[in-house]
């Protein structure tokens, strides 16, 4: 991460092993190259990561140290850092998480005062400065930001996430997975405020067991945990939901944005009539919108990229396959609202999740990741170009292949969609077999 040709941030924030890649002394000069041009204060929230308070410290130096205060909002949800950086009028909200990765990784997300991660453009600015030799400014005395704790923070966003639900989740029975992460302690005091019977797992963090077995990429293992009881499962910073349904079946982002949208779309309440996914939604989803008659927008894959479109067409159901929801507010994925807004539909429909997911069917979809030395020059290739052409004739409209570089890890992503999960497979290994051949 040391020259500016590497860049800083991925997708999602800059992201690396803590203390080797993603160090203190690069997290406390990436807040003062982030805070270089504006006043106010930030706030910073983190997950349960070990490293967690060490960056979290460091990136609150790094803002005092050109003047800009600090508000510690400690452990809670990347959706409570969001929602308080609007509600505070923050010049930043800052996330120290790495989401759904292990453990010994950490990351750095930043916030605007619109509750939503900051622009491509801004990110620029911010490494630009980050790279540049100039001197920083040194204010003294009254003018040096302090720290200080915002010790309500949970209690804040509950509240406001709470009062958005119309009806009663009283005699409604889920299983929470936390993944021993950021959810771990506002998840319970939010599903308490609201009446709903929770029996809450992987809400004991140690500090390096975050998404370990648990949480979002572990839905298997909540769909056992539940045992006919509707599971949600979080990530690590918990902006992602991932359900199971009373038969123990994976309900992912997809079908949730299924469910919101014909929800929505019966009340007449689906503003423009327009949902948002990205490239990786199932067929099986567009297909569903078809025969609703709500239109789709398809963006790039992460969820700035779905927050610029909602906002562009006034949609208010968009997402990501992953678990990646936006609602109403078009400002960041939020678990916890999700999951809010998951429980709301079955309260007010009486309707099983099992019942609720037929909105859509799902076809066999197969996502092979391959590890390269270099992601570059994978899409001009000729014999990687070759071969996804030679099956983009295969399946012809029976299905459809995306490969594309992961925005942060050194992999190249191929993803097939087939009528069978056989022929899927097949297809997603012999692409993948020349990415590896030529990259690898």
């Amino acid at each position: 991460m040391g020259t500016e040709s590497q860049r800083l941030f991925g997708t999602d924030g800059v992201r690396g092993v803590a203390n080797s890649e993603l160090t203190p002394e690069l997290a406390f000069d990436l807040a003062r190259a982030a805070g270089d041009s504006v006043e106010g204060h930030a706030v910073i929230g983190r997950d349960t990561r070990r490293s967690g308070p060490m960056l979290g410290s460091a990136v609150a130096a790094g803002f005092n140290s050109i003047g800009i205060d600090t508000v510690d909002l400690g452990i809670l949800p990347v959706g409570a850092v969001s929602r308080l950086a609007r509600d505070t009028g923050a010049v930043y909200g800052v996330m120290i998480s790495a989401s759904h990765n292990p453990a010994e990784d950490n990351g750095i997300k930043f916030f605007g005062k619109d509750g939503a991660k900051i622009s491509q453009e801004r990110e620029l600015r911010i490494e630009h400065r980050y790279f540049s030799s100039e001197p920083y400014r040194r204010p003294v005395a009254g003018n040096v930001g302090i720290q200080t704790t915002m010790s309500d923070a949970i209690t804040r966003y509950v509240d406001k996430v709470s009062q958005t639900v119309d009806y009663s989740m009283r005699g409604l029975e889920f299983v929470v997975d936390c993944a021993n992460g950021a959810a771990f302690l506002a998840a319970p005091a939010l599903f308490e405020k609201v009446g709903a019977t929770v029996e809450i797992i992987g809400a004991n963090p140690d500090g390096m067991n975050i998404n370990l077995g648990v949480g979002a990429t572990h839905p298997e293992s909540l769909a056992v945990k539940a045992r006919g009881r509707v599971g949600l499962a979080f990530d690590g910073d918990a902006d992602r939901l991932i359900a199971v349904d009373e038969d123990g079946a994976i309900v992912n982002g997809d079908v949730i944005m299924a469910i919101f949208a014909q929800w929505q779309h019966e009340r007449g309440k689906l503003e423009k009539n327009t949902v948002v996914a990205t490239v990786m939604s199932n067929l099986g989803f567009i297909q569903a919108m078809e025969r609703l008659g709500i239109d789709v927008e398809i963006t790039p894959v992460g969820d700035r990229n779905v927050v610029e479109t909602m906002r562009r067409t006034r949609s208010i159901v968009g997402g990501e396959q992953s678990g990646h929801i936006l609602l109403e507010d078009r400002s960041t994925g939020d678990g916890l609202r999700t999951a809010l807004r998951l429980m709301e539909v079955m309260a007010a429909t009486g309707k099983e999740l099992r019942e609720l997911r037929t909105v859509m069917s799902e076809l066999p979809q197969v996502l092979v990741n391959v590890r390269v030395a270099a992601k570059d020059g994978w899409d001009t290739d000729r014999a990687i170009q070759a071969s996804i052409a030679d099956y983009v004739r295969e399946l012809g409209d029976r299905g459809r292949i995306l490969v594309r570089p992961s925005g942060t890890e050194p992999l190249i992503r191929v993803m097939v969609e087939a009528p069978t999960e056989s022929e899927a497979t097949s297809i997603a290994e012999e692409i993948a077999g020349v990415v590896e051949v030529t990259l690898g």
